[in-house]
């Protein structure tokens, strides 16, 4: 596939998304790769690469924020650092 067409292909997964989002219709991008197919096959595929990406991101995302632990107030905490310690001095 040539750049422009992961280029055309990204900004349409984009918007399909922004749609997808608002309207609430999960499957709104099986409709638009439909539409795109019928004029090329090859941005067709190019674009539900983009979209399934972009959902697979997503659910890995949410699934990540799931499990994962907050972290305890004193470590997030951050303290300046130790001022260094004097040389000893030579004895003799």
């Amino acid at each position: 596939m040539s750049a422009s067409t992961d280029r055309i292909a990204a900004k349409l997964a984009e918007e399909a998304m922004i749609v997808m989002q608002q309207t609430g219709n999960d499957r709104f991008y099986v409709e638009v790769a439909e539409m795109i197919g019928a004029a090329s096959h090859t941005l067709e595929e190019a674009f539900v690469t983009e979209v399934r990406i972009r959902l697979a991101a997503r659910s890995a995302m949410s699934f990540i924020k799931a499990h994962k632990k907050p972290v305890p107030a004193e470590n997030t905490k951050t303290s300046p650092p130790s001022p260094p310690k004097p040389a000893a001095k030579p004895t003799g």
